[in-house]
């Protein structure tokens, strides 16, 4: 008999509590031992897990409908989460992901010291690990399909392209505390346009990050997954930034301090070298670009392998495989600082990634209402605003109405209850999300919302962007 040690099973109770809380309709035994492999990257015996579920419904964060094979696993009351209080400018998590944001959020004190985990790589094994349930990563590579297939798709649509990198530029620059505005952002990179009041740093950054997504997006071979794409981008984003120029590039060997967290990343110089090179070797190596992406988000961070600028890095580095495979790439615009902060505290002091992947379902969803080449450029009307210009409104209306997160998966589920049909489903939800990403007070008249209605609604989910 297998005997788990006590941080096993509490792993074990965490990844079946956390794919219970992403169906809300419930998951049944098969769809639930089948995301549990994925996510966990190895099966369980089913005796075990109904020991575990034991567990849970004992606790109340678990409940179970239905009798033998037929029962049904829904998120229970005492799944902590539920209840507890937003914060304007806080983005809609999940029920464990809220667990984690209230955990994170106590005093610095209250939270235990610890370092790097080897295990977290260590056990990642790709094409059988998950960090990604099969069911988002379809959902969301749905919304992010663009109308051709690779790299070119970006750099042949110039318009796309330069919003990319102003976005980018100016989002990953924002959550590391630069005051610049997008719009400031903007003038600087297209018309070398410096703002007043602003330092010299900030401006380093923003043109780093210009330089450093330019690389990541190059026609190249030597471009992708690999040791030389991201020591490059690395050297890109910090150049003029780091105290020892020698370390623009250069993987770490001494110890470094992280502010705000009670994590301390490993100072063995073997160890960032062996992991970074089993990082690379398993994203290179990993099936879905989605799943790439963010694992790139989790792994790089975690392991913090350069002496600065190791969350830039792999934000820029998380694009790479999306646009090689033809997706709408990540660009962090409408993530509020706090709220990717707080994800990453959850990864660093908790090593749990649900957080995080709340806040990139999050993310790109709204990025793939704003990135659509090929049609922003020609013109011509949206078809599907056009034909269903009565039910977009209706939908934007009743979301902020009512005080619903902006979420692709409420707005496919209205538009099924309202008959639109199958093969218009995916552009009326992106057609959705991009109507509510762009709202503002000029334009909430149109969907007869009252001022205070559209204030409240975006106060409480961080709706418009900043800058």
């Amino acid at each position: 008999m297998v005997r788990h040690t006590d941080a096993e099973i509490e792993r074990q109770l965490h990844v079946l509590e956390s794919l219970v809380a992403l169906y809300e309709q419930g998951i049944g035994r098969a769809d639930l031992q089948a995301a549990f492999a994925e996510s966990y990257g190895r099966n369980m015996m089913w005796r075990t897990a109904l020991r575990r579920l034991a567990e849970l419904r004992a606790q109340d964060r678990v409940r179970a409908e239905g009798v033998g094979p037929a029962t049904v696993y829904r998120a229970g009351p005492g799944m902590v989460g539920s209840d507890l209080p937003t914060e304007p400018g806080d983005v809609p998590v999940s029920r464990v992901g809220a667990r984690l944001r209230a955990l994170v959020r106590r005093p610095v004190h209250e939270r235990t010291p610890v370092g790097y985990d080897e295990r977290l790589i260590a056990e990642y094994i790709p094409g059988s690990t998950w960090y990604l349930p099969k069911s988002l990563r379809t959902h969301l590579r749905r919304l992010g399909r663009a109308p051709a297939s690779g790299r070119q798709t970006l750099t042949r649509d110039r318009e796309i392209l330069g919003r990319l990198i102003v976005d980018l530029a100016w989002a990953s620059s924002h959550i590391e505390g630069n005051g610049y505005s997008r719009l400031e952002t903007q003038n600087l990179l297209e018309f070398g346009q410096h703002a007043e009041g602003r330092t010299a740093a900030e401006e380093q950054m923003i043109l780093n990050h210009m330089a450093a997504i330019e690389l990541s997006i190059a026609d190249s071979a030597m471009i992708g997954l690999n040791g030389y794409t991201l020591r490059n981008v690395h050297a890109a984003i910090s150049e003029n930034l780091l105290v020892n120029p020698a370390d623009e590039g250069k993987m770490r060997d001494g110890p470094l301090v992280l502010g705000g967290t009670t994590y301390t990343p490993t100072a063995r110089a073997q160890t960032i070298s062996a992991s970074l090179e089993l990082i690379l070797a398993n994203a290179a190596a990993i099936p879905d670009p989605l799943e790439q992406a963010f694992f790139m988000l989790v792994q790089v961070p975690y392991l913090q392998p350069f002496a600065g600028m190791n969350e830039c890095t792999s934000r820029v580095a998380a694009s790479i495989p999306l646009t090689e495979a033809g997706l709408v790439p990540l660009s962090f615009v409408d993530v509020p600082a706090r709220a990717y902060a707080e994800a990453m505290l959850a990864l660093y002091e908790l090593r749990q990634v649900d957080l995080l992947r709340d806040l990139f379902a999050w993310a790109y969803e709204r990025g793939c209402a704003r990135y659509r080449p090929g049609r922003e450029s020609n013109g011509e009307p949206d078809p599907i605003r056009l034909h269903y210009h009565k039910e977009l409104s209706e939908v934007v209306r009743e979301t902020v109405q009512n005080g619903i997160a902006p979420r692709a998966e409420f707005l496919r589920t209205w538009a099924m209850s309202h008959r639109i049909p199958e093969a218009d489903l995916d552009g009326f939800t992106t057609a959705a999300l991009g109507l509510l990403m762009s709202i503002h007070e000029g334009s909430a008249a149109r969907y007869l919302l009252r001022p205070g209605e559209y204030e409240g609604w975006r106060a409480l989910f961080h709706a418009t962007r900043g800058g």
